[in-house]
């Protein structure tokens, strides 16, 4: 990763992005991205795309690539006389973690910095204490009434992220919060880069950073229904089931470090599936396996099903941790994924159909 690859990364994963409000972040990965397309488009909800124009022409196979720019948050829901503000969740937001956090505001004048509350361990029933309710949890922003929060440009309905910024654990090693999933934001971006220096391949590529993943996945919804694409591979986070207190029974066996996992079953097309793992296997790129019975739980679900349906794919990449403030991958495995998207894209013909026999 070079510096210039490293600052995009950095800017693209503080950037606040909560779901339904991803403009500012989809405006960093938009300029980014323009450079190595042939067109940058969007939609009335803020999904983005950038297009690298195929040697078939109008007519050849088209490749997309979508990974979500939505991260979880909460929103301002009540401002009480004593200007405390209280909250409610955007998307899966983990209330375990959330008192005694830093948070950013994004109100009409601009970031405010909040704090939510955690009343000392002395003052509480520690013995019968249960996590808090939403509705319990408020943040303090340093005010003394309701007129001072508005003063400052906060108001029901403006959300807020956790204020926690991303950090290298190691040199391999990235941990903060949003990685899930703007780490595929920046994936799908190298691969257009590396695209770009190579031959034309025959294929057309649509690489998509959708909005709202989070809370429906109502930005893949509306993105495949207008490129239906030949064939779609999906790229987002899975759970690295290598820590402790995880049954690898329940959750199967993926490793941080161990290579990008590929999804088995439900949406996933078989032949979709067969592509991915030959063009891994050709590049001697480790491939891990889970299995979806009934839904994976990411935009794949929403895609696959679009008019008469889009052959569909899902690529994990591995994380620790998720939906905290503390996600961790390794770049390694970042590279990886890149590196089997790359070959993916170059793999398709003109000639190949995604069809199972019957």
């Amino acid at each position: 990763m070079n510096d210039s690859q490293r600052q995009f990364l950095t800017e693209l994963l503080d950037t606040p992005s909560p779901s339904g409000f991803e403009s500012s972040g989809q405006r960093c990965w938009f300029e980014y991205v323009r450079q190595f397309a042939d067109r940058v488009e969007s939609d009335t909800y803020g999904t983005a795309w950038a297009t690298r124009d195929g040697s078939a022409g109008a007519d050849g196979p088209t490749v997309m690539l979508e990974a979500h720019a939505d991260e979880i948050g909460f929103m301002v829901n009540h401002i009480n006389d004593d200007g405390f503000i209280f909250v409610m969740r955007i998307g899966g937001s983990d209330r375990a973690i959330a008192r005694g956090k830093a948070v950013r505001i994004l109100g009409e004048e601009g970031p405010v910095t909040g704090i939510i509350g955690n009343t000392a361990i002395h003052l509480r029933e520690t013995r019968t204490e249960k996590v808090p309710e939403w509705h319990k949890i408020f943040v303090d922003v340093g005010a003394t009434s309701r007129d001072e929060v508005l003063s400052r440009g906060i108001q029901v309905g403006h959300p807020m992220v956790y204020a926690d910024t991303t950090v290298e654990l190691t040199p391999d090693r990235l941990t903060g919060r949003a990685l899930d999933n703007r780490i595929g934001g920046y994936i799908i971006a190298q691969v257009m880069a590396r695209l770009s220096k190579q031959d034309r391949p025959s294929a057309s590529v649509y690489a998509v950073n959708s909005v709202q993943e989070e809370i429906g996945g109502h930005g893949a919804k509306m993105v495949a229904y207008r490129l239906h694409p030949t064939v779609a591979v999906i790229l987002d986070v899975t759970h690295a089931t290598d820590t402790p207190a995880v049954e690898k029974t329940k959750h199967g066996d993926v490793k941080l470090g161990g290579g990008p996992s590929v999804t088995f079953g439900s949406c996933n097309h078989p032949m979709v599936v067969r592509r991915l793992l030959d063009v891994a296997a050709e590049k001697e790129i480790k491939i891990q396996r889970e299995a979806s019975s009934l839904f994976t739980g990411t935009d794949t679900d929403d895609v696959f099903i679009s008019r008469s349906g889009v052959p569909s794919a899902l690529i994990s990449l591995p994380m620790r941790y998720m939906h905290s403030t503390v996600e961790t991958v390794t770049l390694q495995d970042v590279e990886q994924c890149i590196e089997v998207l790359v070959g993916f894209v170059t793999s398709i013909k003109a000639k190949d159909k995604f069809a199972v026999d019957v």
